[in-house]
């Protein structure tokens, strides 16, 4: 992977988490362990410190950078959707970053929320725990249920499970000229996140078999 040594400061990589040779790496960096770093990530820590801790997931395109003063800090189990970004802000745990989102210096995304795909949340905004928030400005729609809360990455989530498969089978090859006859499919029981819908019936219904929580 790209990862540059930056005023002697060189990035730090959990041995179980798999960053893509795509991504690229700067300066204060720490991922923790089980994470997954997809392509086209950029992590830039020149500024101040990027801190993604343990089972999280940093998809692909996503930027990552801190301010002086704001470091940037992804806390367990949180997910950051493709084409994000992150600017001095902090994600707390479990909460779930959408599509082209961005979340700009000292804002606070509490534990569980659900920032929408292309939403704003500008600087300075405490979004409380268990949120929904969506918009441009980014506004707090609703507050969730616990057993709503169908994202969290608790060492079985699916993007810990991709992380470890990537480390095992994830190798640079040619491509083919054409597809083989009978082409297998792969293998995942992943679930889209969805607030409505059969999809996230089918996400709460897991969830509640993992974690004895009902829906009421």
């Amino acid at each position: 992977m790209p990862c540059y040594s930056f005023q002697g400061l060189v990035p730090v990589v959990h041995p179980s988490s798999f960053v893509h040779p795509l991504a690229a790496l700067i300066g204060d960096v720490i991922i923790g362990p089980g994470c997954f770093i997809a392509p086209g990530a950029s992590l830039r820590g020149d500024f101040g410190r990027i801190i993604v801790e343990g089972d999280s997931s940093i998809q692909d395109n996503c930027a990552l950078h801190s301010s002086p003063g704001a470091d940037c800090i992804v806390k367990r189990g949180a997910t950051v959707g493709h084409c994000a970004v992150l600017h001095g802000c902090v994600v707390e745990e479990n909460a779930l970053i959408g599509i082209s989102a961005v979340v700009l210096d000292h804002a606070v995304i509490g534990a569980e929320s659900l920032v929408a795909a292309l939403a704003l949340v500008k600087n300075d905004v405490i979004v409380p725990p268990r949120s929904l928030v969506a918009g441009n400005p980014a506004r707090i729609i609703k507050q969730f249920e616990p057993w709503q809360i169908t994202w969290r990455n608790d060492g079985d989530g699916e993007y810990q499970r991709l992380a470890h498969e990537m480390l095992l089978g994830c190798v640079e090859v040619s491509p083919l000229p054409q597809a083989e006859p009978d082409r297998a499919r792969m293998r995942s029981n992943a679930i889209p996140v969805r607030l409505h819908g059969p999809a996230a019936r089918a996400r709460e219904r897991r969830a509640a078999a993992q974690s004895g929580e009902q829906p009421s």
